[in-house]
């Protein structure tokens, strides 16, 4: 049924789109040209000052897109999103779609760009998934800033008496570097300033990303950076970004990176791409400027969460709607018969066949996600992003799984079918927003305590026994509570292929416990970041990463990015 369209590649369907220009786009949800700040003919940036007045309008339908645990297979939840945004358009209810800024590391490395495929793309898809409009760049020189200016500090004056041994601000590129994951600066003698380990971070796993895409104006943007955390004195005492007098010269590097970008689908309708912190090291959501923006603007915003739904969604319930006061209206979980059979012990080279003992089995993950969703009080609907290879068999046995669970699941095909594809799901998910059923909460109060937190989470969202940490991580803990931010989220950063921290621990594990290597405090973006198991910061690239088959052919157009 999608054979032929399937001939051609993602980048190959991106170039033959018709797009319009941005002001059009831009007139679908009544935002004068002059409000615009343009990078080309078909992106461009909302004026800041236009959103303000926008704030006291009635807001839209908020409509998270999540999905179940990812695998190599692929589950499809960007297409998932725009493919409903473009059918909710299509059934005649304005629209908008709300997406993360892609990282460059995974479109050089495994994973690939973030734009959506198919017949269910945001374009213009290359330059989406490169520089795009320089937020990314602007985050990384920001944090890179702070850096700069806390050695600088210490090398001068130090009057806090910053200990060189307890800086704990390390450096950030937006590029997968295993290399840099612990280097030694300084070096060369004096006038080259000091020696020291440090070590680089991803650019979306930044505070400053976090601090981002979590503040909804350029006040709140530099008083969060002041507050951020970079050390402590030989005391004990922390040391922060206003400490050092940074957060004034970050935000003028943040100043025109924080107004939202506007692009389009490949059908011409809106769509918001702001910030993009990844969602198994950091909270996963796009810009609360963006989704505020797109909610004033439009009657349902689609709107999607990080990997599957025990990282993304959680911390789009517990963080992003917790610091901003966003009540989703309903959900979407996105799953594949493909990467259920996954989950049920088929290698990834044999998917294409049926097998329903092996999908049976992986419904399990998708079942867990099911339950884990319904505990915060949103109405959900299921999609199966449907491949060429499904069978009937296979298709109504997940139905049937999902049914038995009080959910209606829904087989879309707009990668192949663009919003036409995903109609049914756009007329069930208008129909759950509508009922005004949601009875949104998050999944712990503010005083329940940090140690508590990840507790909860482990058990009730991972299926575990209890966490584990060693007496050091305990006291890191204690300490926290006892400096003032016992009431912070905790922003759990764990591998995005398992429940557990075993990346190879598919399906639903149970009966595990989840260990708790290293705590990080976020004061600016007001979270605590757990990290648990091996999960990195930092990824590396494959043995093959997609940067090989990338190239400039001779018409200048860039080959091999998808």
């Amino acid at each position: 049924w999608r054979e032929i369209k399937m001939i051609k590649s993602d980048i190959e369907i991106a170039r033959e789109s018709t797009m319009q220009p941005i002001a059009a786009v831009a007139g679908k949800l009544a935002i004068p040209a002059d409000s615009l700040v343009h990078y080309g003919p078909h992106k461009a940036k909302i004026n800041l000052d236009f959103l303000a007045t926008q704030k006291d309008k009635p807001r839209g339908k908020l409509i998270l897109v999540t999905a179940m645990s990812p695998t190599p297979a692929g589950e499809g939840k960007t297409t998932v999103a725009i493919g409903l945004s473009d059918a909710i358009n299509a059934l005649g209810k304005p629209s908008a779609v709300c997406l993360r800024e892609p990282s460059l590391g995974p479109c050089f490395g495994l994973k690939g760009g973030a734009a959506g495929g198919g017949y269910a793309q945001v374009v213009p898809m290359e330059e989406i998934n490169l520089h795009f409009t320089g937020d990314m760049h602007a985050i990384g020189a920001a944090h890179n800033l702070l850096a700069a200016m806390i050695d600088n500090y210490i090398h001068w004056s130090n009057e806090l008496r910053l200990d060189l041994r307890r800086v704990t601000w390390r450096r950030v590129v937006d590029i997968n570097d295993r290399q840099l994951r612990n280097v030694v600066t300084g070096i060369g003698g004096p006038a080259n300033g000091y020696p020291m380990e440090g070590g680089f971070d991803i650019t979306v796993a930044s505070e400053v990303m976090a601090i981002f895409c979590l503040a909804r104006s350029l006040p709140e943007l530099q008083q969060r950076l002041g507050k951020i955390v970079v050390g402590y004195t030989r005391d004990g005492a922390p040391v922060t970004a206003d400490d050092v007098s940074a957060a004034g010269a970050m935000t003028a590097l943040l100043k025109d990176a924080l107004a939202p970008n506007l692009v389009q689908t490949l059908e011409n309708n809106p769509a918001f791409i702001h910030g993009g912190p990844f969602a198994n090291i950091a909270h996963g959501c796009n810009s609360v400027i963006a989704t505020e923006a797109a909610l004033g603007l439009s009657d349902y915003v689609v709107t999607e969460a990080g990997f599957g739904a025990d990282l993304g969604a959680e911390k789009f319930f517990n963080i992003k709607c917790r610091k901003s006061g966003l009540k989703p209206d309903a959900a979407v979980i996105v799953a594949t018969a493909r990467a259920l059979k996954m989950h049920g012990g088929v290698p990834r080279d044999q998917l294409e066949a049926e097998n329903l003992h092996a999908l049976a089995q992986g419904l399990e993950n998708l079942g867990r996600h099911i339950r884990n969703t319904g505990r915060y009080g949103v109405p959900l609907s299921v999609a199966i992003n449907r491949f060429s290879s499904d069978t009937d068999a296979e298709l109504a046995l997940i139905i049937d799984y999902v049914a038995g669970r009080g959910v209606n699941a829904h087989v879309c095909t707009q990668w192949a079918d663009g919003s036409a594809g995903a109609m049914e799901l756009a007329g069930a998910v208008i129909e759950l927003a509508d009922n005004n059923q949601a009875q949104f909460r998050t999944l712990y109060e503010d005083e329940l305590s940090l140690w508590d937190k990840a507790r909860l989470v482990a058990r009730e969202m991972y299926g575990a026994d209890d966490i584990d940490a060693d007496q050091k991580i305990r006291d890191q803990f204690a300490q926290f509570e006892a400096d003032g931010y016992g009431r912070f989220p905790v922003c759990m950063a764990k591998t995005q292929y398992s429940f557990s921290t075993d990346p190879k621990s598919l399906g639903a594990p149970s009966n595990h416990r989840v260990k708790i290597r290293e705590l990080a405090l976020a004061a600016g973006a007001e979270f605590v970041v757990v990290i648990c198991g091996d999960v990195m910061r930092m990824p590396g690239l494959p043995r093959v990463p997609a940067a090989n088959s990338i190239f400039v052919n001779e018409q200048g157009q860039i080959e091999g990015l998808f």
